[in-house]
């Protein structure tokens, strides 16, 4: 059992939030229902702030905005009404704004950033609140108000707060690492190993577990961020792979320790075993429905690696994929309408499909493209490609548009997976 300080770092960062309600519950508005199959991007002006650090906050509120495909973020070029001046619907009427987002910043050793949104139509402002923490803080304080604002005009959580792990090769070895859902604060967690596979989040994302080798064994680990310490959790001979989180003291894993690979579930806190499939074939990367009732995975049983979905004590399997010999790393959407996978069409690529088998979708096609991780609010999906020369974490929405490297090219990372919150 190993401790690690370093974690600190990532744990969630204390940031003071004052709320003024200006508005009652009843009187919500929902500006844009993002859960519409056809919906018009909200035209919405987001001033620079004033004061230090006020540009580069309100660049990062933008950034995060325009990224979700769902606003207009209007150039401040065509700003009419400057940043320093009272809010006017008359200047921002004739740019076909609807919402308007102002903001100060202090630096007076802690940052103090106060926000208003105002409703151009209504000439009202319906939305205040003020921001408080150190300097270091800059970046989550700025993505908290990005959630808020996204909050506020949608009434679905965000995911401006949200982190990703991934592994990085360096020198012969690999080793873990985190950022901020856009790529920034990338920091190393401290584990390193010749072999570090399948990281996956617990579903309050205090935990972690993976899968190292380790003295010629592979092993399954779970890190504990509040206890900031890893425990091996499970050890046998063959090859040990963690899936999904079941429930928070369920996981399933698959493991060869009796020959050919089978799926199983462990409970944590007795660590027995109940194994759920069994075949002369190959079953391995579990991935688990948001309602935990069912569980996709890859088996080669029919010949070819492809996709079944099963209930989550191993009855009723069914293959859900036909197009294709090749298909692997499946990933369930959190809304749970979608599974995620990738296909070899000649290069590997990444394609959603329902678990029913139905409305199968090609989301990228340029390089190899592998190892999808929803975002947790099933808006948007990361994964490695080398369309740049060398493996990097990429995003995107959901749908395959707003494809984007967020990794530097100065390093080797891969398996993404995205924190539940």
């Amino acid at each position: 059992m190993k401790k690690y300080v370093v974690i600190k770092l990532f744990l969630l960062p204390f940031i003071i939030i004052t709320l003024v309600h200006l508005t009652k519950p009843s009187d919500a508005r929902i500006y844009i229902d993002i859960t519409s199959p056809v919906s018009e991007k909200l035209p919405i002006a987001i001033q620079e702030f004033s004061g230090k650090y006020g540009q580069e906050i309100s660049d990062i509120i933008t950034q995060d905005l325009n990224y979700t495909g769902i606003f207009n973020c209007i150039d401040k070029n065509a700003h009419i009404e400057k940043p320093n001046q009272n809010f006017n619907p008359k200047n921002w009427t004739p740019l076909g704004v609807e919402t308007v987002v102002k903001g100060s910043v202090t630096d007076a050793g802690d940052l103090i950033v106060k926000i208003s949104l105002y409703d151009v139509t209504e000439n009202k402002e319906v939305l205040r609140k003020e921001y408080k923490g150190s300097l270091n803080l800059l970046r989550p304080i700025s993505h908290t108000i990005s959630n808020d604002i996204y909050h506020f005009l949608t009434g679905q959580n965000g995911i401006f707060r949200t982190r990703i792990i991934f592994i990085t090769d360096e020198q012969g070895a690999k080793s873990l690492n985190i950022m901020d859902w856009d790529g920034h604060r990338i920091n190393k967690i401290g584990i390193k190993s010749n072999i570090i596979v399948a990281p996956h989040w617990s579903r309050d994302g205090k935990k972690l577990i993976y899968s190292a080798e380790k003295n010629r064994l592979w092993n399954i680990y779970l890190l504990d961020f509040k206890e900031l310490i890893e425990k091996k959790i499970y050890s046998s001979k063959g090859v040990n792979i963690p899936g999904d989180f079941l429930s928070d003291n369920e996981i399933t894993l698959s493991s060869s320790k009796d020959g050919s690979s089978d799926i199983y579930i462990m409970n944590l806190q007795n660590s027995n075993l109940t194994k759920i499939t069994s075949s002369h074939g190959i079953d391995i990367s579990p991935t688990v429905s948001p309602d935990s009732r069912y569980i996709a995975f890859v088996s080669d049983r029919g010949g070819s690696p492809q996709i079944y979905v099963m209930r989550r004590d191993g009855t009723d399997i069914r293959r859900i994929t036909f197009e294709g010999n090749y298909n692997t790393s499946p990933i369930w959407s959190p809304k749970g309408d979608k599974i995620a996978f990738v296909g070899r069409r000649g290069t590997n690529q990444i394609f959603t499909i329902n678990p029913d088998g139905t409305e199968l979708t090609q989301l990228t096609h340029t390089g190899n493209n592998e190892e999808p991780s929803f975002s947790p609010d099933g808006m948007f999906i990361a994964f490695t490609s080398d369309r740049d020369g060398v493996k990097s974490i990429y995003l995107m929405r959901a749908n395959g548009e707003g494809q984007k490297r967020i990794t530097p090219l100065n390093i080797s990372a891969h398996s993404p997976r995205w924190s539940p919150n």
